[in-house]
């Protein structure tokens, strides 16, 4: 490969002299006179080797130098000079140069100086790489291949759920808040996205856009990090496998599952006296008064199955977010089944820990009635009587049994 080199001088007998040393030494040369332009060369082509002068009208030749620095850190720049000094020489290597020589000089002088700049530069490249490589090894490389099922299961039975049950309770506590006012920001995007939709595209798209929205509430405890009750419930397995007691596992699901409640409930005053339920006058304030009414109006087996099925898709959702390595194979993971649970109409506990006190509290503050509803019998003992309990148990019933215990069955059960 032919070596290139660019001189930079505005003296014609040096760049003539240099030009015809070096041409025979087999580099393709290129000359200016101006630094300015010698720059703009250095900018547009890499070059094996920079000469520079350091008396030039232009431009100082320090300030040329330390220019190339960022425009041509790949070349090995030797300053020359017809004002030779120690400090000069000094400031020119700290600014980047490989090597400084005094003017006049021999032809072997300069050609000397040039391959010894040449072959600093190869090695100080080496040794750079070389500490790069060094580096890097502090971080060994993370295979980006998926987790098959079979791994899921014994990561959650050994790993995932006894992390869990073992971790300190303030922790627990303040994550369970952020989870539950996490899941109401999936629910008030949800609805803000969707109040006014079902005249414009029909009640089954506006379903499915809704639960891609609500999608969001889950992609934040996963990936910012919280903690959900109704993921918790694949604690399960931790149990069966021996790894921790019922004991733990129950005291840390109450105390996420009261975290959660306050989570729920600091989002459902936010929203309030945010004033954002006056959006389309009032129309997405009305909207969460008919969506809290609708909730704690279905029967008790409604509300149970409707949680079964719910709790069945989000641990699934968060069971593929941990068979996944990356972000955003994990954001794929969550999307799916959380659309899927929103758009068919399951229920959520944590969920409506934010939809029906939101309702509660429109109704009761707002003054908010929509027509052909009696909010009256929007209540909290209505809330946690004809709701909270049997979606609470559903849920459970959804992710313990038929997520946790289910793959702890197909993967972790003892052979006899």
């Amino acid at each position: 490969m032919t070596q290139t080199m660019l001189i930079i001088d505005d003296d014609m007998a040096v760049l003539t002299s240099c030009q015809r040393i070096f041409t025979e030494e087999g580099f393709e040369v290129t000359t200016t006179t101006n630094p300015l332009d010698g720059l703009e060369l250095a900018r547009s082509k890499a070059y094996t080797v920079i000469l520079c002068d350091w008396h030039m009208p232009q431009l100082d030749g320090m300030d040329v130098v330390s220019r190339l620095q960022t425009l041509a850190p790949e070349s090995a720049v030797v300053m020359i000079s017809g004002f030779p000094s120690v400090d000069r020489a000094t400031d020119a290597m700290k600014r980047g140069a490989m090597d400084y020589l005094p003017k006049p000089f021999t032809p072997e002088e300069i050609t000397k100086t040039v391959n010894k700049a040449i072959s600093e530069k190869v090695l100080q490249e080496k040794k750079t790489l070389g500490l790069f490589a060094k580096f890097m090894e502090q971080f060994p490389t993370q295979s980006v291949d998926d987790k098959g099922p079979k791994i899921i299961a014994e990561t959650v039975a050994q790993t995932v759920g006894v992390a869990k049950a073992t971790s300190p309770w303030l922790s627990l506590f303040v994550l369970g808040i952020m989870a539950g006012a996490y899941i109401g920001f999936g629910g008030l995007f949800s609805a803000t996205v969707t109040f006014d939709l079902a005249p414009h595209v029909g009640v089954g798209l506006k379903k499915l856009i809704a639960g891609a929205a609500f999608s969001l509430g889950l992609m934040l405890v996963v990936i910012a990090g919280a903690e959900l009750f109704t993921g918790n419930n694949l604690m399960v397995s931790s149990v069966i496998t021996g790894r921790t007691t019922w004991q733990k596992v129950l005291a840390k699901w109450g105390l996420v599952y009261f975290a959660n409640f306050i989570g729920s409930i600091l989002l459902a005053l936010l929203f309030y006296f945010s004033g954002l339920w006056k959006t389309g006058d009032s129309a997405l304030g009305l909207v969460a008064v008919k969506t809290a009414y609708a909730k704690v109006h279905l029967t008790w087996g409604e509300a149970f199955i409707r949680a079964i099925g719910c709790n069945w898709l989000v641990c699934l959702a968060v069971w593929m977010a941990l068979a996944a390595r990356q972000t955003i194979s994990k954001i794929f993971a969550i999307f799916f089944p959380i659309m899927g649970f929103v758009a068919i109409g399951f229920e959520h506990c944590v969920a409506n820990m934010y939809f029906i006190p939101t309702g509660i509290f429109l109704s009761r503050w707002a003054g908010l009635a929509p027509a052909g509803i009696d909010v009256s019998t929007i209540t909290w003992g209505a809330f946690v009587v004809n709701n909270l309990i049997p979606v609470t148990i559903g849920n459970i019933i959804g992710g313990a049994v038929f997520v946790g215990l289910g793959y702890w069955g197909a993967y972790l059960r003892p052979s006899r």
